[in-house]
């Protein structure tokens, strides 16, 4: 028996949009998950404000597709835009050592860089049309053969 509250969402349960395409990248020593459009903050990186720079791509899906071979994983190449620098939050550390008058105060705030991804895809369209002129070839060289 269906109790009133529960038959109203019985059936329609809400499943987040998730980016059809996306990859997991390697960047200054860690891995980020990255979406197209998608702004990352990740470690600093040399480059100036609008310059681009190509990520090494670790895993790839592609809607239902996953690639994790490294030999396919190895052709696509992720694209981003450098948006600008950045710094983390202050991180305070204090050295006290009891009996002696020893104090010291110290602060940190790591630079970091924010990129905007503006591609995930295959190397170049070069590959393709060289795959493509091969069955051209072919087929000349077939339609020669049946004239002669």
């Amino acid at each position: 028996m269906v109790t009133p509250a529960r038959r109203g969402t019985q059936g329609k349960r809400k499943e987040r949009e998730r980016p059809r395409v996306y990859a997991i990248v390697r960047c200054g020593g860690r891995q980020e998950k990255v979406a197209l459009d998608e702004v990352v903050t990740v470690d600093k990186l040399p480059g100036e404000t609008g310059s681009s720079v190509t990520l090494p791509a670790l895993l790839v899906v592609d809607g239902e597709r996953v690639i994790s071979d490294p030999a396919e994983v190895g052709r696509y190449l992720v694209t981003a835009d450098i948006v600008g620098d950045t710094a983390g939050p202050k991180i305070n550390m204090i050295h006290y050592r009891n009996k002696t008058g020893y104090r010291r105060r110290l602060g940190h705030r790591q630079k970091y860089t924010q990129v905007r991804i503006t591609s995930i895809g295959t190397e170049g369209s070069d590959t393709k049309g060289k795959a493509e002129a091969k069955p051209k070839a072919r087929a000349k060289a077939s339609a020669q053969a049946q004239e002669d």
